[in-house]
């Protein structure tokens, strides 16, 4: 299976199996990593929580900061996404998803869930010599205590766990 067809088959899933698979777990964070020619995209899904520590809509001016700098931090991307230098990549698009923060064409959470999702892409000129993702989340985001990853190469699938401290996310003999 292709990488992107690896990120694409969320979507085809039906709905029960896609609620299944979406869980709501305040603390975790889960990335989905496909390295596909010049690419590297990781599709994230996350609480709202992990990133401004509440799950609605910003209210007081103290809320609408914590959003505005969760929002800030994750479109610079490159700075919580350190992919293998032997990769040489660069960020492309980043597209965030909330409906609480009315950003882009975010489904909404069920009652008393809010969710920040995003995609982002890195343009490489070697992505397949990328091995690991040091990954900045657990140092910028608190609340963050567990990051699950799926990732499909052209070598292969794996999934890995990451629980904080530990910040980098390796495959295929990366140390």
């Amino acid at each position: 299976m292709g990488a992107l067809a690896f990120i694409g088959l969320a979507a085809t899933l039906p709905p029960a199996a896609s609620a299944q698979a979406r869980a709501h777990v305040h603390g975790q964070i889960k990335l989905d990593i496909a390295v596909d020619g010049p690419t590297v995209v990781i599709e994230m899904e996350s609480p709202l929580d992990n990133f401004v520590g509440f799950e609605h809509a910003p209210k007081t001016d103290a809320e609408k900061k914590a959003a505005d700098d969760a929002v800030a931090q994750l479109r610079a991307a490159d700075q919580l996404f350190k992919i293998d230098p032997a990769a040489n990549c660069k960020l492309g698009p980043v597209n965030l998803r909330s409906a609480a923060l009315g950003l882009g064409k975010a489904e909404a959470g069920t009652e008393g869930h809010a969710d920040l999702d995003g995609s982002f892409a890195f343009n490489c000129t070697k992505a397949t010599e990328a091995k690991f993702i040091e990954l900045g989340l657990f140092s910028a985001f608190k609340g963050l205590r567990q990051i699950d990853a799926q990732i499909v190469t052209p070598d292969g699938q794996s999934k890995r766990s990451l629980k904080r401290p530990n910040a980098r996310l390796s495959w295929g003999g990366g140390k």
